[in-house]
């Protein structure tokens, strides 16, 4: 696999593994673009790219929405960001090891509506619960399968 075919993008604003990321692409040969608002301090190293954009609600997605190719893969727990990048026939992962895919996107931001509509009516909904090393383990072993994947299909 060469680095220019694939890279990965990351919704960095909340990404808990942004180190699992890095390490991972470096063994790949494959570049990251993390890409957050100003709010957030990041720091780039060789291999990982930083772009900030403006605060807002949307900024970060419509930014990445908007670079996306074919072929990269994206980083994300959004899933209005994970359905749009599916549109532009990315990858794309959840921060826990999720890949969310197009027979099942619907149905997640279904869900994700029912719970706003719910909150809007005065309702609780649980958050995310919080992450875990076996979360972390799961999200890295994801994303070495899609790299390895992507390189075995390369040697083709």
């Amino acid at each position: 696999m060469s680095g220019g075919d694939v890279r990965i993008v990351v919704d960095a604003d909340a990404c808990p593994v942004k180190r699992e990321i890095a390490d991972t692409a470096r063994q790949f040969g494959v570049p990251v673009m993390l890409v957050a608002s100003y709010d957030h301090a990041l720091v780039p190293e060789p291999g990982v790219e930083v772009r900030h954009v403006e605060r807002g609600r949307d900024a970060v997605d419509l930014y990445i929405s908007n670079l996306i190719r074919p072929g990269d893969i994206v980083v994300t727990q959004d899933f209005g960001l994970a359905a749009m990048a599916l549109a532009k026939r990315a990858t794309v992962l959840s921060n826990r090891g999720q890949r969310y895919r197009n027979e099942t996107i619907d149905f997640l931001m279904a869900s994700r509506h029912d719970q706003a509509k719910a909150r809007r009516a005065g309702g609780r909904t649980k958050g995310p619960r919080a992450m875990t090393r076996e979360d972390r383990m799961r999200f890295q072993q994801m994303l070495t399968k899609v790299l390895q994947d992507m390189q075995d299909n390369d040697d083709r």
